[in-house]
């Protein structure tokens, strides 16, 4: 079914048409919101794995990781759903053409999300939150796994409905109504896109949470090592001083008070030193909690090539040209070698020159072989496609689609570096000293933000490598009237509105986004610099008398307490 721009009244003149603007605002709101869908997806199980440790051994440094990443926890979901909230009416708003074809398919996963997966999120978080020393341990300890399993069931939900503008199954077309309607749940739900994705995402999530569960932790470690040798030094220096009028009225044979006192100050360190030297305290739990974080992010990166592996080769099958694009594959080839580096005019396939190329790898990325493998070209899939479709082109941005995906890969690398360099520096207890401690403090900081800007150049490469499909064809639905109508240009998704009225709205959006992006990362970067909390257990929290620690006992989870840090300075 064709769609005419021009009969709906949208205005295509000049560079800000209707159909660009619309495609930044979903771009740019999507783009953001995906910021903190991983960390949440990954987080999550986490903390409950967190909690569970504590639920099980007991030992305070479990309580109080569980504790201070839930807080980061509950931060990112905040933020998370107030981002998420222009998505979902975004269909409604600015493509309402393609809403009106495929809303009775699509709204059915989006539906299964609100009412199922994020009913239970909000159920068990709430549960969670306010339930420290209330409901049983192990009743606790569930509603964070309940919450654990409900955000990755919500990534399911969202991943199938975006996997069926990826690869349409469970569908027919009903040429009356001009819509496509749902005939089969059960093959939207198992779509092996979504199949395929879904892992894929998750361990991408699972990066994401352990980088920076590494990366903080690995930071707290050297901060408090370094709290701790200067408490060390300056004990040291003051029991010198104390310790010379005693040693002067020993040699004169006088014993006054001066001796005594001087006596009992070197016999009894202050409570501030106690706690910093403590085998006990608050920044014990940096170690363990690093553990877990390099753990994740080990097995994780394992995960994402295995899974984008499996992701590889179907898209070679269902979307060929994203594929080609990917590779700035010009030409039909037998056995081309996998491009590292291009230099030229992305957008024009003549122009472009491989520079760097690694042989064998684009073959077994294909079909899991080494030699004997055809892959299609650019401009022999644009000749299909228009002998199928009509005139037009359907090859995707050459120049994003081919950086973003090595954009995907390539910053996992800085993962993998701060995984090998903290377990090089810390395995069996160790901790670099000196210009080396300084190096993989600041290296901690530096490699969390690689797995946000991964999973972001994954996403814009999945979305933008399916243009200039908004619903992209069914290479199985060819010749089949019941389903091979169901496809759509981004063009013929676009509402009908003025393009003042989307650049209003972009500009509107994009500026309360930014004003929460200042905001979210103040609360986080508060949060880390406040440290973890100072309690070991509701129990102890719960042994204290005074009205005021009463009511310290009774703050919810996600209550921040700006805390004093190791060196005695406001964080």
């Amino acid at each position: 079914m064709e769609f005419s721009l021009l009969a709906a009244g949208v205005d295509t003149a000049g560079g800000l048409d209707t159909v660009a603007l619309s495609r930044w605002q979903f771009g740019i709101t999507t783009v953001y919101h995906f910021i903190f869908v991983p960390l949440t997806i990954g987080l999550a199980p986490l903390v409950a794995l967190m909690q569970t440790f504590w639920a099980v051994t007991k030992k305070p440094h479990w309580y109080r990781a569980t504790r201070f990443f839930g807080v980061v926890l509950l931060v990112n979901f905040a933020m998370g759903v107030a981002t998420g909230i222009v998505q979902e009416f975004q269909f409604g708003m600015n493509w309402s053409e393609y809403s009106r074809m495929v809303g009775d398919v699509f709204g059915g996963p989006l539906a299964l999300e609100g009412l199922v997966a994020f009913f239970m999120e909000s159920v068990f978080l709430g549960i969670w939150i306010f339930g420290w020393g209330r409901i049983p341990t192990w009743l606790h300890t569930l509603s964070i796994w309940a919450v654990a399993l409900a955000v990755n069931l919500s990534a399911y939900f969202i991943i199938v409905a975006n996997s069926f503008m990826q690869h349409p199954v469970g569908a027919e077309f009903n040429p009356e109504t001009g819509r496509a309607e749902l005939t089969d749940i059960v093959a939207l739900l198992t779509n092996p896109t979504a199949l395929a994705a879904f892992p894929h995402a998750v361990a991408g999530s699972f990066l994401t949470a352990g980088t920076f569960v590494l990366g903080v932790s690995g930071w707290w470690l050297i901060k408090d090592a370094r709290a701790k040798a200067k408490t060390a030094t300056t004990t040291q220096d003051g029991l010198a001083l104390d310790n010379a009028p005693a040693a002067e009225a020993s040699a004169s044979g006088t014993n006054t008070a001066a001796t005594d006192t001087a006596s009992s100050k070197a016999t009894a360190p202050s409570s501030e030193n106690t706690a910093a030297t403590s085998g006990d305290n608050r920044h014990s739990m940096h170690r363990p909690a690093m553990k877990v974080g390099l753990w994740t992010t080990i097995l994780s990166s394992i995960g994402l090539f295995i899974t984008g592996d499996i992701q590889a080769k179907l898209m070679f099958v269902q979307q060929p040209m994203k594929m080609a694009s990917a590779e700035s594959l010009c030409h039909t080839e037998t056995d081309p070698s996998f491009s590292i580096l291009t230099i030229g005019t992305h957008n024009n396939c003549e122009s472009v020159i491989h520079v760097l190329k690694a042989p064998f790898v684009l073959p077994f990325l294909a079909e899991g072989k080494f030699s004997g493998v055809t892959l299609q070209g650019v401009m022999d899939l644009q000749e299909k496609a228009e002998a199928l479709y009509g005139p037009g082109n359907y090859s995707p941005n050459l120049f994003v689609t081919y950086w973003s995906f090595r954009a995907m890969i390539g910053l996992m690398v800085g993962s993998l570096a701060l995984a090998f360099f903290a377990w090089l520096f810390t395995r069996k207890g160790r901790l670099p000293k000196g210009k080396w401690a300084t190096i993989f403090s600041w290296g901690c900081l530096a490699a969390i933000p690689f797995p946000f800007l991964a999973n972001s150049s994954g996403w814009i490469f999945t979305e933008m490598g399916r243009q200039p499909w908004v619903i992209h064809p069914n290479p199985e639905s060819v010749g089949d009237p019941r389903t091979e109508s169901i496809r759509m240009l981004v063009d013929h998704g676009v509402s009908g509105h003025e393009p003042w009225v989307v650049i209003v709205t972009l500009v509107g959006f994009t500026l309360i986004y930014g004003i929460l992006a200042v905001v979210w990362f103040w609360l986080i970067r508060r949060v880390v610099l406040d440290g973890p909390p100072a309690e070991s257990g509701p129990e102890a929290v719960a042994s204290e008398s005074t009205e005021d620690d009463e009511e310290k006992q009774l703050q919810p989870a996600g209550t921040v307490s700006f805390a004093r840090d190791a060196e005695g300075k406001e964080s």
